[in-house]
């Protein structure tokens, strides 16, 4: 029996002696294997890190041009000589048909500071009282120094010329009157129409960007 029993202790030990050399085997065995997984988990994980982000700025960058607008546009003349004009890509929303004036330097200053209370003072439409309003813009700038006493506008050119000193221009288009000049127009059966001259217009009781279709008589001014 201690025979067996010692024997069976030696079986046990040597048993026990080769599992665990196979562990370490086993053990040792394996690493190199995990060795070579790991770098490849590593480059499969930063691929699939810069993958989103590549697919993101893609699809945020904006389509290419396909045709884009030409700046020139080529033809041929009458003569078959080729030519090109600049391709208009926006229209102004409002033109200037006329230019603006400015003052006359031999004119009185007054004028312009009589165009300035005239404009002020004016309504956005005609209330039928133009002679009226010029009276009380010249009086207020002491181009005039009391008030003019005709009642029809188209009789203010030859009052003013006969007793407040001015002239009248050689001048019979509108646009072409200086900042400050009186312009005085005709009626057959009507009362007229008379206006001062600004720089971007024209104002009597009310102010206008175009003067009056009524004939002019004359342009006015005080040296």
């Amino acid at each position: 029996m201690q025979h067996s029993i010692s024997e069976r202790c030696r079986n046990y030990r040597n048993f026990a002696e080769k599992s665990l050399v196979r562990r370490e085997l086993c053990t040792i065995e394996s690493a190199p294997k995990m060795k070579k997984v790991l770098p490849l988990t590593l480059i499969c994980s930063g691929c699939a890190a810069l993958l989103p982000a590549t697919a993101s700025a893609l699809s945020m960058s904006p389509p290419p041009r396909a045709n884009p607008q030409p700046s020139k546009f080529v033809l041929k003349d009458a003569s078959g000589k080729a030519t090109s004009v600049d391709v208009i890509q926006s229209y102004q929303p409002t033109k200037i048909v006329r230019p603006f004036v400015t003052g006359g330097r031999q004119l009185d200053p007054k004028l312009m500071r009589a165009a300035t209370i005239a404009e002020e003072r004016a309504h956005a439409h005609s209330r039928r009282q133009c002679w009226h309003a010029v009276k009380e813009a010249l009086l207020a700038s002491g181009v005039i120094s009391s008030r003019p006493t005709t009642a029809y506008a188209k009789q203010a050119g030859q009052e003013l010329v006969s007793n407040y000193g001015f002239r009248q221009l050689p001048v019979s288009d509108p646009y072409q009157a200086p900042v400050g000049s009186v312009l005085v127009y005709n009626a057959s059966r009507a009362a007229g129409h008379v206006e001062i001259r600004t720089q971007n217009g024209f104002v009597s009781d009310f102010r206008s960007k175009t003067p009056s279709r009524r004939p002019l008589l004359g342009v006015f001014v005080k040296s």
